[in-house]
């Protein structure tokens, strides 16, 4: 894109602004600024007055699920079917990986922090530890999809390399970048990240999959007769990879997504929950729930809606394009955003602009039927969302230690 072209396209959408400071640059910055211009998806704006991911009223009942002692029960089953899918090399996974430790007081990836004590342990090494649990089960190691995103992919990669994949076959293990969006104020003119950069963010976790078919990487899945896609996140160090127990569920039921979940330790936990909406699966985030919604018990004083999921899903690749087809609902999340304003660095302590989101809790609506498998939560969750007290470091440390992980 040359300078007029961007006049054009900029008049056009009313963001002129963005070319405030193109007279003050080099070359070089100049070229930046106009490729970050022609990237930018100006459609998204759209949903500043048309919050389409904004809930409405419905049905909720709660999902029944695949309880401990049903998969107890069922195990060999499962594990012999999930295994088969394994080892015919239908199954592949996706770690969603594109975060900073910034809560942790850590500036780097988030999965290059130290979990360990007496020795160094990195969030990766340790996931890679549990995925090497499955293959040394079903002997064959499954292709991995890394999605990192602008500020940490080089990171992540040279992090990899250098620690040797963690002993994984190199050609099984793929980069990608998430997709981003642009960032605006709450009058909708985008921001300007510097004076030769348009303010972009990642768009949520729900972009994984359009973000992987955008890197080229559906080619891997195509060519290899990937059947399955296990989703999950950075932040667990006790997530069970492509295990073959919860793959085998998946499959025998018929259905085309599952998702991992706990119960509830108490209505407030900040986890979303697994239920329906008018018949449909659906995932209600902590914070879009009522008091009364929260705390409704049955006749056994148990939660009704106590089915929390732990970002570990599994989804059937011909059902993602369905999701992709039919695009999902931008979130529109109010926030601080750092900004360029009168050739200065702006950092506001309060929201000023609005970033948009996709979210993968609502890919779940589009497969049309979910399985919530239960797990026990000392054996497979333990998140890392805080330096200290729930869901910390500390709580993380000491359920490694109880699963036996020397630290």
């Amino acid at each position: 894109m040359d300078y007029e072209s961007a006049v054009k396209l900029l008049s056009r959408h009313g963001q002129l602004q963005l070319l405030d400071y193109y007279g003050e640059l080099d070359e070089e910055k100049r070229r930046i600024l106009l490729k970050d211009i022609e990237k930018v998806n100006f459609s998204v704006l759209e949903n500043i007055n048309n919050n389409t991911a904004r809930r409405k009223d419905g049905e909720y009942a709660p999902i029944t699920a695949r309880s401990l002692d049903d998969i107890a029960e069922n195990r060999e089953a499962y594990e012999i079917e999930g295994l088969k899918l394994l080892r015919e090399n239908k199954v592949g996974a996706v770690l969603l990986a594109g975060g900073q430790g910034t809560r942790l007081g850590f500036d780097k990836p988030k999965g290059m922090f130290d979990i360990g004590e007496t020795r160094f342990l990195s969030i990766f090494e340790q996931q890679m530890n549990n995925i090497k649990q499955v293959t040394d089960l079903s002997g064959v190691c499954f292709h991995l999809f890394i999605m990192t995103s602008e500020i940490n992919n080089a990171e992540t990669i040279d992090f990899f390399r250098m620690n040797g994949y963690f002993g994984y076959p190199e050609d099984k293990i793929h980069f990608y970048v998430q997709d981003a969006e642009p960032v605006c104020g709450f009058d909708g003119k985008i921001f300007l990240a510097d004076k030769h950069r348009v303010a972009l963010s990642p768009n949520g976790n729900g972009g994984w999959y359009s973000s992987l078919v955008n890197s080229g990487l559906k080619s891997v899945i195509e060519s290899e007769g990937i059947e399955w896609l296990n989703i999950y996140s950075v932040d667990n160090v006790l997530q069970r990879i492509c295990d073959p127990a919860f793959i085998g569920a998946t499959s025998l039921s018929g259905l085309g997504c599952a998702s991992k979940v706990v119960k509830k330790t108490r209505p407030e936990e900040k986890v979303g929950v697994l239920c329906e909406k008018d018949g449909v699966p659906c995932i209600v985030e902590y914070y879009e729930t009522s008091k009364e919604f929260s705390e409704k018990r049955d006749k056994n004083g148990e939660l009704v809606f106590r089915y929390g999921v732990t970002l570990n899903y599994l989804f059937k690749v011909k059902l993602l394009d369905k999701a992709l087809f039919n695009k999902l609902p931008y979130h529109v999340a109010e926030k601080a955003v750092p900004h360029i304003e009168n050739g200065e660095t702006v950092r506001p302590a309060e929201p000023n602009g609005y970033k948009f989101e996709t979210l993968v809790v609502d890919m779940v609506g589009y497969m049309g039927s979910c399985l919530a498998y239960e797990v026990e939560r000392e054996k497979e969750f333990a998140p890392v969302k805080n330096k200290t007290g729930y869901d910390s470091v500390e709580t993380a440390r000491a359920l490694l230690k109880l699963n036996g992980v020397k630290l």
